[in-house]
């Protein structure tokens, strides 16, 4: 025991020794003005930040690391040289307007998909997560083709949260490709275990044959913190417990692939004995419905 806990004694001591505190500010290129809610991370790493409403950030760093991304929809992403002190500019993309088809929305008929049974608190903290969940087209979601509201189970600690939702196409691999929306799409989360529903009609958003992958990010900013004191089981004494709001609920279900958000792109996880097998995996998926209309 005195062994295995010198040997942990050593590895906290030689990961606070090599790592560095980074302070930073996003900011739009063109405007100069800062860029909230930036996705923030390490390369080749698992840890990261969102920037502040203000553009500020802060984020602990390995030594080893070199380079930070940063990701923002209706900007280029950018890699960037890891400083102590850094001033960030991210490029605006230019949209090119197309002829777009509004078709007339009746709302006369509602249809919620994607429900699962019990799902459970599954809380992850490492830099501002990804999650999402794919929904595949049905034939009998002709008749109700738009999305009309996004229903995810949370669990809110603080009085209120801010989420970021994501609404990907599937690309030519079947893995989330670009985003429907040009814009970050920011919502708030209330106090208490729920059911949330947000409204996204005004986006005209239809049921894409190829399906659709809905999500949401976690925004590690001071707004969303959420402290506790507890004791540690070992030592008997109080630390303090950081966390980031909302929680969002999970369900354990059994899927052909496991989708992973890491340094700024998705890759497609499966267990080495299905490429064999062919059996499912399971994973834990986001609690998120989707209800449509015509």
């Amino acid at each position: 025991m005195r062994i295995l806990l010198l040997s942990l004694f050593l590895l906290y001591a030689g990961t606070v020794a090599t790592s560095a505190q980074i302070n930073g500010i996003v900011i739009d290129n063109l405007t100069k003005k800062p860029i909230p809610y930036v996705s923030i991370w390490v390369e080749q790493g698992n840890n990261g930040t969102t920037s502040e409403e203000n553009g500020s950030f802060q984020l602990s760093v390995n030594e080893k690391s070199k380079n930070l991304i940063f990701s923002a929809l209706g900007y280029e992403k950018k890699i960037v040289v890891i400083s102590k002190e850094m001033i960030v500019e991210l490029n605006p993309i230019s949209i090119e307007l197309q002829d777009v088809l509004v078709m007339k929305i009746l709302n006369t008929r509602c249809l919620e998909i994607g429900e699962t049974e019990s799902p459970f608190l599954q809380a992850y903290e490492n830099g501002p997560r990804i999650d999402i969940k794919y929904f595949p087209y049905e034939a009998k979601y002709k008749k109700t083709k738009f999305i009309k509201q996004v229903v995810i189970n949370t669990d809110c600690r603080i009085e209120e949260a801010t989420l970021k939702l994501h609404f990907y196409k599937t690309d030519e691999a079947g893995l989330p490709g670009e985003e429907f929306l040009d814009k970050d799409f920011i919502v708030t989360v209330n106090k208490g275990i729920r059911k949330t529903i947000f409204n996204v009609l005004s986006f005209n958003l239809r049921m894409p044959k190829e399906g659709i992958f809905v999500g949401f990010e976690r925004l590690k900013i001071e707004k969303n913190k959420f402290e506790k004191t507890i004791v540690d089981a070992n030592t008997k004494s109080e630390i303090v417990q950081t966390s980031f709001c909302p929680f969002v609920l999970y369900n354990r279900v059994e899927r052909d692939f496991h989708y992973i958000f890491s340094e700024g792109k998705w890759n497609r996880e499966i267990q080495s004995s299905q490429e064999v097998t062919s059996a499912k995996t399971m994973i834990y998926e986001p609690s998120i419905n989707l209800i449509l209309t015509n």
